[in-house]
């Protein structure tokens, strides 16, 4: 018999063995809720670098201005049933409509099978998903537009000071104190290195080296997974990004130094690469990485 007292790894494998038609409809109903998410940063990925609200004003063509209908709004299905087109003017949308829904649908129900067999907290999958949602959202206007809206990740941030302050137990704190303070360390010490390293790059080459929307989105990840995601996040988006930038000058023949590229998909990469798998890289660079000897 299955008792909710039961470990939540055990909890989630007995489930799904004792009441199949049960699991696949949670995921299905997880995976409904993030295509309905991801349709929501359809609409912020298009209007806020335009600074458009995304609440008050309805769906529309970006062509002819047809006002899109609930009907041809549903995630996925209005796409493939209208075959990508506008039902008005039957001009193309972007595939961007269909990748970001699908994309965020199946990214939500992977985090929310994580929770369970990790054995973490329920209410750990919160700050998963908006950890989720700020990265499709960032990594795509970012690419697009080299920025990443501060009405993105100011939100993100009071989102999770706000979860750990209801549930600290996500990091593992009993304090509801606590953990909001851990939380805002966790985004503030990121935060400050970039920032750092952001004006020292200034001054030295005269330019821009990085945008203060990277500064906010680093803090933002560190308040909703933790600080060593945040440092894992600079490290690895940094070295990812310096490979990209490398293999782009050898492509197009150009000095690194006149290859601009958008920093933010690679925080963000990096960023669901330890939501996902993070505790397997800590893990692995506890037992193999680099050991200082004793001193004499």
């Amino acid at each position: 018999m299955l008792r909710l007292t039961d470990g939540m790894s055990e909890w989630w494998f007995r489930a799904g063995l004792e009441y199949p038609t049960v699991a696949v409809f949670a995921f299905f109903a997880v995976f409904v809720f993030g295509s309905c998410l991801g349709s929501f940063l359809n609409v912020c990925i298009w209007r806020l670098p335009l600074g458009e609200s995304v609440v008050t004003a309805p769906s529309h063509c970006t062509k002819c201005g047809y006002e899109i209908r609930w009907y041809d709004n549903i995630p996925i299905v209005s796409y493939l049933v209208l075959r990508g087109r506008c039902r008005c003017c039957r001009e193309p949308y972007s595939c961007r409509y269909l990748v970001v829904e699908a994309l965020t649908g199946v990214l939500f129900v992977l985090a929310f099978v994580k929770v369970g067999l990790a054995d973490q907290p329920i209410c750990t999958v919160f700050p998963y998903w908006a950890m989720i949602l700020l990265a499709v959202a960032a990594s795509w206007i970012d690419a697009e537009h080299r920025l990443i809206p501060d009405a993105l990740t100011i939100p993100a941030m009071c989102f999770g000071v706000a979860v750990s302050a209801v549930c600290p137990s996500v990091w593992g704190i009993e304090s509801r104190l606590y953990a909001p303070v851990y939380a805002l360390i966790s985004g503030a010490i990121p935060a400050l290195f970039l920032a750092l390293f952001a004006i020292i790059g200034k001054k030295l080459t005269r330019k821009e080296v990085l945008g203060w929307g990277d500064v906010t989105f680093i803090a933002a990840v560190g308040m909703l997974l933790g600080l060593p995601a945040a440092f894992f996040a600079v490290a690895a988006g940094s070295l990812a990004g310096t490979f990209y930038g490398i293999g782009v000058a050898a492509v197009l023949k150009r000095p690194v130094a006149r290859v601009k590229i958008a920093f933010g998909p690679f925080l963000a990469g990096a960023a669901l690469v330890w939501l996902f798998a993070g505790e397997k890289i800590l893990r692995w660079y506890l037992v193999h990485g680099v050991h200082l000897p004793p001193a004499p």
